[in-house]
């Protein structure tokens, strides 16, 4: 058997991230053969996966990637919290993204990691199993979101929460704003008509029985009513509530300030579909 030196170790521990020992075994067990001992250590990572499959994943974090033309979200799921703020962990979710939204697109996971990857010669595969041997814990991919045209989105700084806002028109950084606001405010619908009637409904009647406690004629509570459902849907309606940067006016006056037609908007939390 050839001697395995330590500059060997070294460099087979710098292409894979692995420990110096996994390294020096798998070394060892492919007679000094870099790439061989790669693929060792790449099916040894595939049995940690096999026997962590099945661990709770509730951690993890989203990926987002934006440009003029395309966005998109991907959420990753692993099962401690301090993996979830790991570097190789938010490169990964990251890279995730960036091939969804340039790549031709993915309906499920599988389909994504069959994708490649920024590394010349390297499938989103090869780097999600890598991922994990390093690691060494359970991943899962989540939800999938791909906007084709001009969209504002943000990525609040732990990744737990992201939001993407389809617009029509060029103001991309106030739609950015809007994105900002989603994510503090996580409004119910984007505008009245979106709501769900019986909710709509339903805080009719709770403010019609209040109304008519207090007293008021009856011929006028509908009125009134009506009147104080805008408290209601400037809690609930993106473009009714109050711009989190002013406050003075509504999301739909900035949005129109600036020339933009809100078209859609996507809310994300991890683990909260």
């Amino acid at each position: 058997m050839p001697e395995i030196t330590a500059s060997a170790v070294k460099a087979l521990r710098e292409r894979t991230g692995l420990p110096m020992m996994d390294c020096k075994r798998a070394l060892e067990e492919a007679g000094g053969d870099p790439e061989k001992a790669i693929e060792i250590l790449r099916k040894s990572g595939q049995k940690v996966m096999e026997k962590r499959a099945g661990r709770e994943t509730a951690f993890g974090r989203i990926g987002l990637y934006s440009d003029p033309d395309r966005t998109a979200l991907v959420e990753l799921f692993c099962e401690s919290a301090p993996v979830a703020k790991a570097e190789d962990f938010v490169k990964l979710v990251g890279e995730l993204a960036r091939q969804l939204a340039l790549g031709p697109g993915a309906s499920t996971a599988e389909e994504l990691l069959d994708q490649p990857s920024s590394e010349p010669g390297k499938k989103l595969r090869d780097l999600y199993e890598e991922t994990i041997n390093r690691i060494r814990e359970a991943f899962r991919i989540g939800r999938l979101l791909r906007v084709e045209g001009k969209c504002g989105a943000y990525l609040h700084h732990d990744g737990s929460k992201a939001a993407v806002v389809q617009v029509e028109g060029d103001d991309l950084q106030v739609a950015r704003e809007i994105a900002m606001h989603v994510v503090a405010m996580r409004p119910t619908a984007l505008r009245r008509e979106d709501l769900d009637p019986a909710l709509v409904e339903k805080e009719r009647e709770i403010l019609t029985e209040a109304t008519r406690k207090e007293g008021k004629p009856e011929n006028l509570i509908p009125k009134i009513v009506e009147g104080r459902l805008k408290d209601f849907y400037s809690q609930h309606c993106l473009v009714d509530q109050p711009f989190v940067k002013d406050p003075k006016k509504t999301v739909g006056k900035v949005a129109e300030e600036a020339g933009l037609k809100l078209v859609r908007y996507w809310y994300w939390e991890v683990g909260k579909e």
